[in-house]
């Protein structure tokens, strides 16, 4: 099956990364007023740091992964469904759609803390307390966020770790600060760069 192609746009590039943005913002306006601990892991915080180091590295990312705890996602529910988000369970994965019509990938997509995403994963997820505050909204910590990625080492997590080391934010040093489950992949991401 195969989709309608349309025009190349630029405008419609930027719409699209404009509405992640707007998503991650108002999700986490909504935590912060109802005081609910949390904070903003996956593709959006490895782009929030590596900003902080060299904006041209940035890689743009469509999901809005938010760490929470489990016993807080009746609360979670109430304040992003007030702001206007659609809860749904799907495939296994709890989300809050931004809106009624809108895909799992135009979503809010919720990770759990101290829990796993995947049987099998050799760490659980971090703490919200592992996490800092910039303001507008939190944003797992460099460690925290380095272990979910060499934890799930998919793909795109990868690519992410690569994005890390690229501007200088992961380097060996960081091998004697991973737990040693870990510290292979980490390795054999420092000895293959630009992989």
């Amino acid at each position: 099956m195969s989709s309608a192609v349309g025009p190349f746009s630029l405008d419609r590039m930027v719409r699209a990364v404009e509405r992640v943005r707007d998503r991650l913002l108002r999700a986490a306006a909504a935590l912060n007023a109802a005081h609910i601990p949390y904070a903003v892991v996956g593709g959006n915080a490895v782009a929030l740091w590596v900003s902080r180091v060299d904006d041209s590295a940035v890689r743009n990312t469509r999901a809005v992964d938010v760490l929470i705890g489990r016993e807080d996602l009746d609360t979670v529910r109430k304040a992003l469904e007030a702001a206007q988000f659609v809860y749904r369970r799907v495939g296994g994965i709890e989300m809050f759609l931004d809106g009624p019509d809108a895909k799992p990938r135009d979503a809010i997509h919720i990770i759990f803390v101290n829990e796993f995403v995947r049987e099998g994963e050799l760490m659980p997820n971090p703490d919200v307390t592992d996490s800092e505050d910039s303001g507008e909204y939190r944003v797992i910590s460099l460690a925290g966020l380095v272990r979910i990625k060499l934890t799930a080492f998919r793909d795109k997590d990868r690519t992410h770790l690569r994005d890390l080391i690229d501007v200088g934010l992961v380097d060996p040093t960081r091998l004697n600060r991973v737990p040693p489950s870990l510290c292979e992949r980490l390795r054999s991401l420092l000895d293959t760069p630009g992989r």
